[in-house]
């Protein structure tokens, strides 16, 4: 849909780390982290398996699902690797780094039941990552060719000038007030705070332009001694007012400021609310205002287009903003399991572009190889880097591990759509 000369509102929301679903996105990437990290030292020592494969952190597959309940954690899904990971203790120690490490507060990853059911992945799988239909055909043409897909399916990567990291506003200030109530929590700025928590972030635009905030919404697990209205007032002086004032867009003369709509929120997190890996992927995406493939991102290795690919068509959306060739684009890619090529690309400029969208197309496939073994190489996706992803959102945060947020293709795009 065309919003780019509408007035309207829009709507994101965030959750914090320590939001049932997101314990359970983090405990899934902590442990693919663990066996990367023990994949690269076992190569690193000269490890050879006794079925003679040496270690090899691009021979990792990983499809790692948590399920977070009163006191319990469940882990399952199909892995392959040489490494050995102690997975309760790194439930536990993901656990209490996130803030549950006493009973009071509803779970403690000291004492909680851990259940690990997981196996390895299914043969039939492998077959088409490990050797590609290309390879299998001779129409390989570099080593590039030789990985599949793991999966079939499409991916969405989103942009928009709306913000410096070019994501959407309603999403990046949903975040931010998400990332500042955890952090006064564990500085003990607001001891009464606990883990569980959520915000939600209403825009106003005109003429496509957000202009205003409409609507504040805050809802944060406390201490039961906390008044309802000193809670308010704390959260609004302490997180708030801070992020808007840092972000530079004023809350509306007839906007609201919601906390805690319900009165209280002193039973939170697993004992709460059950988590799920992969069950807040708008969250972890662009908020609504960009479009979702379906798949989930945490627990996968990155032969997984669900999360490679989805990485780089932020990667290529982004570069298409930064480029100056559109102010608001999405890029869509898809896959057949067992095939090393997209079977199509497909660019929505959602009439902002400042040329063709079948030039900035022709424009991406030029500069961005979008295989997944060229995607893996580009962003260096062998590495432990995805327990920092799964919280607070796996775009519009320029970490130096997010290779996906570099806009360093841009004067490539811009040169290869005949722009000085």
């Amino acid at each position: 849909m065309d919003n780019s000369h509408r007035d309207y509102v829009f709507t994101s929301e965030s959750v914090t780390e320590g939001h049932p679903d997101k314990m359970c996105d983090q405990i899934s990437d902590a442990i693919l982290d663990a066996i990367i990290k023990k994949e690269i030292d076992l190569q690193a020592e000269g490890y050879i398996a006794p079925n003679g494969r040496p270690a090899d952190p691009t021979l990792i597959r990983c499809a790692c699902e948590t399920l977070v309940t009163t006191g319990t954690v469940f882990v399952a899904g199909e892995i392959r690797t040489q490494a050995y990971v102690d997975v309760p203790t790194i439930v536990r120690d993901v656990v209490c780094q996130i803030g549950y490490d006493r009973a009071k507060y509803g779970f403690d990853g000291r004492t909680c039941g851990v259940l690990n059911t997981i196996h390895e992945q299914s043969a039939d799988i492998a077959l088409g990552v490990d050797s590609s239909l290309e390879a299998k055909n001779g129409t390989a043409s570099d080593a590039y060719d030789y990985v599949g897909a793991g999966d079939q399916g499409m991916v969405f990567g989103f942009a928009c000038d709306e913000t410096a990291p070019l994501m959407p506003l309603p999403l990046h200030l949903a975040h931010r007030l998400s990332e500042r109530l955890s952090a006064v929590r564990k500085d003990h700025t607001l001891d009464f705070l606990r883990p569980d928590g959520k915000t939600q972030v209403t825009i106003g635009y005109e003429d496509g332009r957000p202009v205003r905030v409409d609507r504040v919404l805050v809802s944060t697990q406390h201490a039961e001694d906390i008044s309802p209205e000193a809670l308010r007032e704390a959260l609004i002086e302490t997180v708030v007012e801070p992020v808007l004032k840092n972000e530079g867009i004023p809350l509306a003369p007839e906007g609201q400021i919601l906390i805690n709509p319900t009165g209280r929120f002193v039973i939170g997190g697993p004992m709460g609310d059950s988590g799920l890996t992969g069950r807040k992927i708008i969250v972890d995406s662009y908020g609504g205002a960009g479009r979702h493939g379906g798949g989930a991102f945490s627990g996968k290795d990155c032969t997984k287009v669900d999360r490679s690919g989805a990485y780089a068509a932020r990667w290529v959306a982004k570069n298409v903003v930064a480029a100056g060739l559109a102010s608001r684009c999405e890029v869509q890619i898809a896959y057949a399991i067992g095939m090393a090529r997209p079977v199509s690309v497909m660019v929505d400029t959602f009439g902002t572009g400042t040329v063709d969208e079948s030039l900035i197309t022709k424009a991406i496939t030029e500069v961005f190889d979008l295989r997944p073994a060229a995607i893996i190489d580009a962003l260096d996706l062998w590495r432990p880097i995805y327990q920092k992803t799964a919280a607070y959102g796996h775009f519009g945060r320029e970490l130096p591990e997010f290779l996906w947020e570099r806009t360093d293709r841009a004067d490539a795009l811009r040169q290869a759509c005949g722009l000085a």
